[in-house]
Formats: C-alpha cells, structure tokens, sequence
C-alpha cells in the first residue's frame, strides 16, 4: 500500500525557480516538500549545467532578501552595460549601469554553481522534503486538499496538501495534470549555447547582436570569457554543431564582428530547440503555476528566470499577506489575488520578447529602416533608455517584496 504524507505545499521541480521558491518559504513556516525528476548528477539536469543565467536587478534582490546573495555574487559577473546592434546597420543602442545609477544592471552566473547554492540552502531547510528522482504520476483534486501520487525507484507514496505549485517547466506534466491548457508557438529557431575567449576583455559589457538569422547575445562571465547564446534556424545550427572549433569560432566571429578582437578557445557546445508557451490559465483547483509552467519565453531578452523569479515573489507575499492561524494557503482568493498580480507583467514580458524575435526577423525594407531609427531614436529621447532599463531589471510595475530586497516576516 501506497505510503501517505501530509504537506502545506507540494513543488513540482526541483530546478532553480522550485528551489529557490521552497527556500523563500522559510519564513512563513509552511511544510514543503519539493518533487524532482531528473537526480542532481545527471548531465541533462538543467540547474547544474554549463549554461548561464543572467540575473536581474529584482532577482538580486530577492537572494538578498532570503539571504543567498553573498554566495551567489561571489561567482558572478557583474553586467555594467549593454550594447544593442544590428549587423550591416548603423543603428544601435546602449544602456549604462551608472547612468541609471546601480552598480550593476544584472549579474551573469553559471547554472551549476547557482543551483550548487541552492541546494545547500535547501539541505538545510528543516521544513522541507525533497523527493529526488521522483515524478508525480497523477493527482486527486478535493475541496479541502490536493494528493500527488509520486513513483521512484522505491516505490510510490501519496503526498497530501494543501496547495500544489507546478514550477516543472514548459513542458509541465503537472500543468496538464491539473487541466490547465497551454499555447505553443514553435520558432524555428535553436539556441546554440557555450563560452568563448575574446582577445579583449568584455569588461562587463553584454552585448545583442541581431542578425538575419537571429539573434546573438554574449555576456561577460569568469576568467575574461563570454559566454554565447546564438539564436539559428534549425538546419543551420545543426550545421555548425558539426563544425571543429576552429570552424566553428570563425561562424562565430563573423555573426559578431571584431568589438572583442578575435574569438579563441571556445568550449563545449550544446543546443536548444525554442518556442512560447504561454498557460492558459495560472490556477485549477489547488494548483498553481509560476516560472517556465506559466510561460515558456524566447531567450532573446534573457527574462525567463527572471520572470519567473517575480512569480514565487509575487505568491510569497500573498501568502504572507493571507497568513493567519491555521490559513489555508490553497485558498481561492489566494491563488485568485495572485493570478491577477501576475498577469500583467507576464503578458509584457511576452509581447516583448516576442516583437524583438518577430521584429528583428523580418526583412522587409520598411522595418530595417524603422529598427535604425528606433535604435538610434531609443538613445536620443530623453527618458526612453531608462525606462526600458527598469524593464530589464525588473523594476518596472508593482513590485513583491522580496523583488524589493525585504524579507518576509
């Protein structure tokens, strides 16, 4: 017979943003168990790989706030400006961390070591159970609870609780689960993702290059290297794959140009198949989504994480503010007063990436002519630059407060 727990929340995934929500929960003194698929040392578990994560101003501080940032600052990059151009055009942009007066605009850390932080915080966390490899099979919806049926190698349990967060991914098994639909946009596109060493130093420069194929960022990380984030179409992106280094660094050096002199030693490479996903929906019953489960975002603008990090934000603070003796944190109004908080800046940050993704790939005369202008446009008129700088941060609308850098108390 099935073993039987009870929890206040059950997190489906373990990954950065499942982790990082089971720690921000500390304060509220909930029992939380978090259900992972993938085990830590397996190469395709994506919080401990090569890849890079570009944090925000409001994800910093978030870690402020539930205490993490020391050690994550420790082994990042600190991004101090960004430089926006289109190849073969004259336009382009840049934003400037000390003309919005912050000392960073963002900081740029690797997967691994950010979900290293992550899971030693969580090692330490009394309240909370992590099931890993575990998967949840099925679930039961009642008025007063919902029971997540998990199998592993050791056999299966049922976990009982009182409200459900599905931060599985976009390809949420639990989101389905819970019958909440979801829209899927295929772009054709492949991220070709890996690190890179410049003849010059970045010097905490991210720079997007927008091509005719797509997009092609490069962040400052560790030891003077760039990591790259290379947007193709899917023939071309294999092609490349198959290419030698020295092929291959050249493919790259042609898409960015000479601004940091000649690309040597480039790593291991991988790729990414891209698409939106967009949920229809962000609670059912007891359930509810945050993070790439809600919206599955191009990695144009480098906001996925980001987002949602302003997700698990924004539901700590409504469960903070419905905390009472004996609450119920799967409450209706609860997940009502959420969806409502977060619909807007999901739907921004949607139509944004998507527009630079469907604007920057049409090559139609007018709109070349129209991204010139804009570009050079968005550095002359005054107050343009900074507020799509507070966009990039995640400053922008109505903030939580651990996106504010307070604690919850």
């Amino acid at each position: 017979m099935a073993q039987r727990l009870d929890y206040d929340l059950v997190i489906a995934g373990g990954g950065m943003i499942g982790m990082s929500l089971a720690i921000a929960l500390d304060p509220l003194g909930l029992k939380v168990a978090v259900v992972e698929a993938v085990a830590r040392t397996e190469q395709q578990q994506p919080s401990f790989d090569e890849r890079s994560t570009a944090l925000s101003r409001s994800t910093q501080r978030t870690f402020e706030a539930i205490g993490l940032w020391p050690q994550i600052v420790a082994a990042s990059t600190p991004i101090r400006s960004i430089h926006v151009s289109e190849k073969g055009r004259f336009g382009f942009s840049h934003i400037d961390a000390a003309e919005q007066r912050v000392e960073a605009l963002g900081y740029v850390v690797i997967n691994r070591v950010l979900g290293s932080v992550l899971q030693d915080a969580l090692s330490r966390q009394d309240r909370v159970d992590l099931h890993c490899p575990a998967r949840i099979s099925s679930l039961e919806q009642a008025d007063e609870s919902v029971i997540a049926t998990l199998e592993s190698s050791a056999g299966s349990k049922r976990l009982r609780c009182r409200l459900l967060v599905a931060a599985d991914g976009a390809g949420s098994t639990v989101r389905e689960m819970l019958g909440i639909s979801a829209s899927k946009v295929d772009y054709e596109q492949v991220a070709v993702i890996g690190n890179v060493l410049p003849e010059k130093d970045p010097d905490h420069r991210a720079f997007e290059r927008f091509t005719h194929e797509g997009p092609l960022a490069l962040l400052p990380i560790a030891d003077n290297r760039a990591a790259f984030v290379w947007i193709l179409p899917p023939g071309r992106a294999k092609s490349v794959l198959q290419l030698d280094d020295r092929s291959f660094t050249n493919a790259l050096q042609d898409a960015f140009g000479q601004r940091l002199g000649a690309f040597s030693r480039v790593g291991q490479r991988a790729a990414y198949p891209l698409a939106l996903t967009r949920a229809n929906g962000l609670h059912s019953g007891r359930g509810v989504l945050v993070g790439n489960a809600a919206h599955g975002l191009h990695p144009v603008a480098a906001q996925g994480f980001n987002l949602g990090m302003r997700d698990i934000a924004a539901l700590c603070d409504c469960l903070l503010d419905a905390r009472r003796e004996n609450f119920d944190p799967g409450a209706m109004e609860i997940l009502e007063a959420y969806a409502a908080w977060r619909r807007d800046d999901q739907r921004k940050l949607v139509r944004f990436t998507d527009g630079l993704v469907r604007l920057f790939g049409d090559e139609r005369r007018s709109l070349r002519l129209l991204r010139n202008i804009g570009m050079l446009g968005f550095d002359l008129v005054p107050g343009v630059r900074s507020l799509f700088a507070r966009h990039t941060m995640g400053l922008a609308g109505r903030l939580p407060r651990l996106s504010r850098g307070v604690p919850l108390k």
